[in-house]
């Protein structure tokens, strides 16, 4: 239900305390297609990058978040926090990247508790290897689909919502 009464003055929808603000219609449209779109493009990048490299985006994304550092190397708090994930399901998706030989843990200097993940030689030809395969897909899927003026808006509209719901972000 996404119904609501508008105020004949305004045209603003009269919202009584504790009510849903409910979108109206052109909302709904414009939800829905960012949504079903990013979920589309976000499907489209990982079978096309799985297929390609074996590698799935979101081993992709650890990989690149760790490759980003000066020394190839994140706290495993931290990488979770950079990848928005679970700190128990990155420690699953590095166990697989160790499997591979891509990433070693090893423990935190001066810190006992903590663990680092390490990007080795071998993870690093990975992602320089499966790089162009994810590029391409960006660029096929994403950015050739747009015009210049649709690409400034998309980046005006994604660093609104990062400093609303990231504040504290270094992206």
């Amino acid at each position: 239900m996404n119904a609501h009464v508008s105020s004949a003055s305004t045209g603003a929808p009269d919202v009584l305390p504790g009510e849903p603000r409910w979108l109206d219609v052109e909302e709904q449209k414009a939800w829905r297609a960012w949504l079903y779109s990013a979920q589309l493009l976000l499907d489209r990048l990982d079978r096309e990058l799985t297929h390609e490299t074996g590698i799935s985006h979101a081993y992709y994304e650890i990989l690149v978040a760790l490759s980003e550092t000066e020394d190839r190397m994140l706290r495993m708090s931290e990488l979770a926090d950079r990848c928005l994930s679970s700190r128990s399901r990155l420690s699953h998706a590095v166990s697989r990247l160790e499997e591979r030989g891509w990433v070693r843990r090893q423990v935190c200097p001066g810190d006992g508790r903590g663990q680092l993940a390490v990007l080795t030689d071998e993870g690093f030809a990975a992602l320089e290897a499966a790089a162009p395969v994810h590029v391409e897909s960006v660029r096929t899927h994403l950015f050739d689909q747009l015009t210049p003026e649709q690409v400034e808006h998309m980046r005006d509209l994604g660093e609104t919502l990062l400093r609303h719901l990231d504040p504290n972000s270094r992206r």
